[in-house]
């Protein structure tokens, strides 16, 4: 099984960080929605995944089999347009280029967090039930390559 760590999360946050010039590009052939969504979107996740993670109780974590977990984890990728993002992190408001570093700072401390947090301290996904820190790690390491990959379309489109 795949495991992406703090390390490879951290360098898709700064690549990540390098399409804010481009964030009211539109494509909608690739999707309805701007670069600006797509990063705010991430890091909406990795912020309150983060947080859901460093306030759970690790002696209630256990460990159940998830066919649809071990699948996309050894994939390393999600397939496009198969799921829905919960409302918790779906953008709502338009951010202004000036949002960006305070948003970056708030994914940055929430990653430090999570790599301080006990190894069975969770979240529980919606698809994948409960992952673990290093669950977590490699969740959001797909999850932000996977918008990163639509952005970059978004770009060349």
């Amino acid at each position: 099984m795949l495991h992406l760590g703090m390390e490879n999360i951290q360098n898709l946050l700064n690549k990540l960080e390098t399409f804010i010039d481009n964030n009211e590009s539109l494509n909608n052939s690739i999707s309805t929605v701007n670069v600006s969504w797509h990063i705010e979107h991430s890091l909406l996740v990795i912020t309150q995944i983060a947080k859901a993670v460093t306030n759970s109780d690790p002696n209630e974590y256990e460990y159940k089999f998830n066919f649809k977990k071990i699948w996309i984890f050894s994939l390393g990728r999600f397939p496009r347009g198969k799921a829905k993002a919960p409302n918790s992190v779906i953008p709502t408001t338009t951010i202004s280029k000036s949002d960006y570093p305070a948003l970056f700072e708030n994914a940055r401390i929430a990653l430090a967090k999570l790599k301080a947090a006990k190894a069975n301290q969770y979240f529980v996904h919606p698809i994948f039930g409960k992952l673990n820190v290093k669950g977590t790690f490699t969740m959001l390491t797909i999850h932000t390559a996977h918008h990163i990959k639509i952005i970059e379309d978004i770009i060349k489109g």
